[in-house]
This record gives C-alpha cells, structure tokens and sequence, in this order.
C-alpha cells in the first residue's frame, strides 16, 4: 500500500500525529486542517493539504494570537514571502516521509535493553543502557491501515550503533502487528538519512511557520 497523492498522505499525519500528541481530531477546512493542541507554545496548529500565496496570506492574516503553527508542504523560500507579519518560518529544512511497515525481528545491540508498551493507541519504544541511562526513543500512532512515527530520538553519545534502525523497526513491527501497512512522518534533515536507510522516501518539502508573540508592525 501507497498513498496516491501528497495531499493524502498529509490527511493521514495530520490524524495519527493528533493521536500520538494527544491532540485534539483535526477539523478539515477548505485547505486541509486545523488541530487544537493545548500546549503553551503550540496552541494550535494549521496544517495545508496544498498551499498558494493567497490561501497562505488569509490564514496569517486571520492568526494573530500568539503560538498558532502552520505546517505546509513547500520549500522555506517559497513559504516565507507568503506569511503576514508576525509570522516567521521556524526550524531547518524538513520533510514529509513515507515508507512501509513490516513485520521484523529488532535486534537488540550488546549494552542496550529495548523496553515498549502502547497506551491509548500509541506505541512507545524506549533504548536505554545496561545501567538505565536514556539512549533512544520513538513512538507510532497507528490508525487503521495508515501510521504516523513520531519523536524518533537517539542521545548523541549513543549514535552510530544501530538504535535508530532499532526503534525504527520496532515501531514499523508494532503498527504493522495493528493492521498498518504504510507510514508517514515529518523528518529534519538529520533524520532524513536514517528514515532512507530503512526504505523510506520523501513525499514533499516541510515547512514550519509560527505566530510571534511580539505586536504586529504596520
């Protein structure tokens, strides 16, 4: 299974990221979605199925509390001119990836213990050292036939040894146990080349903008 078109696959992170977050269900509108988040410096955010300057422009300019996000699909130096004052795009360069969820026996690397558990959906994987100290970490929010990976993270000091790779396919096996075949995430460049190791492939540019909390200039 694949997903047909972008805008698809951004339908499919905007549910499962809302799950993974304990966000809000995201509410469609006209150009993709809006989901309340409820967290001090992310209140809500918008999210485009497709972008244009007009639509871009609208959402920018109607936006003027503080801490409301927007997530779409274009490179930054498309995006950035787009924005309203008091806007600014946040954050490097990003991507929506997508790849597909197997079933495969992780292999724990020597010094390492894998511990995972789901709560109210979502599936979390945790690496830590043979003393208990924080090495990597991840999690999936499946949600039937799709899944969204989410907070993929592994200490400097533990890079290079494969626990990326481990909670990766930790979490592909745990999704695809649920019945999910494809998934979807938003990848820093950094984590981009860990995602392509594994078998997946960039969909589209991710750009992230962000309502200031300073006034807005006229």
């Amino acid at each position: 299974m694949s997903f047909r078109n972008t805008a698809e696959a951004v339908e499919a992170w905007a549910e499962g990221w809302a799950v993974s977050r304990g966000a809000a269900e995201p509410e469609p509108r006209p150009w993709g979605f809006t989901i309340d988040v409820g967290l001090s410096q992310h209140v809500m955010r918008h999210v485009l199925t497709t972008a244009d300057e007009a639509t871009v422009r609208k959402i920018t300019e109607s936006a003027t509390a503080p801490d409301v996000w927007l997530k779409a699909f274009v490179p930054p130096e498309t995006l950035t001119p787009w924005l309203a004052s008091g806007w600014s795009v946040s954050g490097g360069p990003s991507f929506l990836m997508s790849g597909p969820l197997r079933v495969s026996p992780a292999e724990v690397p020597d010094g390492y213990r894998l511990r995972t558990w789901n709560r109210a959906g979502v599936t979390r994987a945790l690496v830590r050292t043979a003393d208990g100290a924080f090495a990597a970490r991840g999690q999936i929010a499946a949600t039937g036939f799709t899944a969204v990976v989410d907070q993929v993270e592994t200490d400097p000091a533990h890079r290079r040894r494969g626990l990326g790779r481990l909670v990766m396919g930790t979490l592909a096996d745990a999704a695809a146990g649920q019945g999910a075949a494809v998934g979807v995430l938003g990848a820093t460049l950094e984590g981009r080349g860990l995602y392509e190791t594994v078998g997946w492939r960039v969909l589209a540019p991710l750009t992230s903008a962000v309502r200031g909390p300073g006034p807005v200039v006229a």
